[in-house]
């Protein structure tokens, strides 16, 4: 049956699970987490724009998750609203999370800027890797599907000069260089770490070549905001993505100047090619007085830093979602129009 998972409290002892919660979980290799709808969510995403020369793909934050991750403390079970504890089931505790349906990554570098295939969910895994003298302050993060072949997709790590949150992204997990030539993109935060853009391998603006087709792409932008609870209620974020041409490729956004990025079009709100998505607010439950969303069996543990992006046209179509199942291990899972 699917767990109910709060955002910043323990996981709830749930047993009225539907029957189609179940088959969610034992069908969802197959379809894309959501529920029944007459529209096609794909339409939701299409802005028009030329089709791109090139087959590269809309992107997921998984370092985004990353971020948020380093700079929140670990108090799960924190919340100024907080009465008595909400236990697991033996059920429960023994449960399986669903596996991912079978992924054929042939290019890699391809595959983590494709988009994912329309009705079908990729089921990932983050792990953080915290081992080592400086590991602590600057951990490595890994990105595998979560299947039993367990594919390496992604490795990111926060560079160590940068005075913001500032990571490298690379299809190499032992070569997460800017240089070499396993660089597939960044993420970059503003100086308060509310505000982060994540760009491809391309080349700055002050490199551009004569038609611009080499100057790097923005993928995604990010907007956290705090709420009356500070860090201790539900966070609210925003994400900012490129919009999606008629073929189900990416619309690109290359920006020539930092007053042309994905975050000053929403701040203007140019929205041309562009699309707002948002985190799906979490439900407050009396009983376990403790706030929650459903993650379908995908996340076990408790903690602030679970989240599940929807648009606001269709918030059952989840279009990403992240979440904890160990101290140092998330389940990260997207769909169209998202790429790893």
């Amino acid at each position: 049956s699917s767990i109910h998972c709060c955002v910043n409290m323990s996981p709830m002892s749930l047993t009225a699970a539907t029957s189609s919660d179940e088959e969610d979980d034992s069908d969802s290799s197959t379809k894309p987490i959501r529920s029944e709808k007459k529209k096609n969510p794909v339409s939701l995403f299409q802005t028009g724009g030329d089709p791109p020369k090139e087959k590269k793909s809309k992107k997921k934050v998984p370092p985004k998750g990353a971020e948020s991750e380093e700079e929140t403390p670990e108090t799960p079970q924190k919340n100024s609203n907080k009465k008595g504890k909400a236990k697991k089931s033996k059920k429960q505790l023994k449960e399986e999370r669903p596996p991912s349906p079978v992924i054929e990554v042939d290019n890699l570098e391809e595959f983590v800027l494709r988009p994912a295939p329309q009705g079908v969910t990729i089921k990932c895994r983050v792990t953080r890797d915290k081992k080592g003298m400086d590991r602590g302050l600057y951990p490595t993060y890994y990105l595998h599907l979560d299947n039993d072949k367990k594919v390496f997709l992604l490795a990111g790590r926060k560079r160590k000069k940068s005075k913001t949150s500032n990571y490298l992204i690379s299809i190499d997990p032992t070569d997460l260089s800017r240089v070499g030539e396993n660089f597939i993109g960044k993420l970059r935060s503003n100086l308060m770490g509310t505000r982060f853009t994540v760009f491809d391998n391309g080349a700055n603006p002050d490199r551009a070549n004569a038609d611009w087709s080499n100057v790097r792409q923005e993928l995604s932008a990010v907007v956290y905001e705090t709420n009356v609870l500070g860090f201790k209620g539900p966070r609210k974020m925003t994400v900012i993505i490129p919009g999606m041409n008629a073929d189900g490729e990416r619309v690109p956004i290359r920006p020539r100047n930092d007053n042309d990025g994905l975050l000053m079009r929403w701040q203007n709100r140019n929205m041309d090619n562009v699309i707002e998505l948002h985190n799906k607010a979490p439900v407050w439950n009396d009983e376990t007085q403790s706030y929650v969303l459903n993650f379908h069996g995908r996340v076990t543990h408790a903690s602030v830093k679970n989240f599940q992006i929807v648009h606001s046209s269709d918030p059952d179509y989840i279009v990403m979602q992240f979440g904890r199942v160990a101290d140092d291990a998330f389940t990260m899972d997207y769909n169209y129009p998202l790429c790893a």
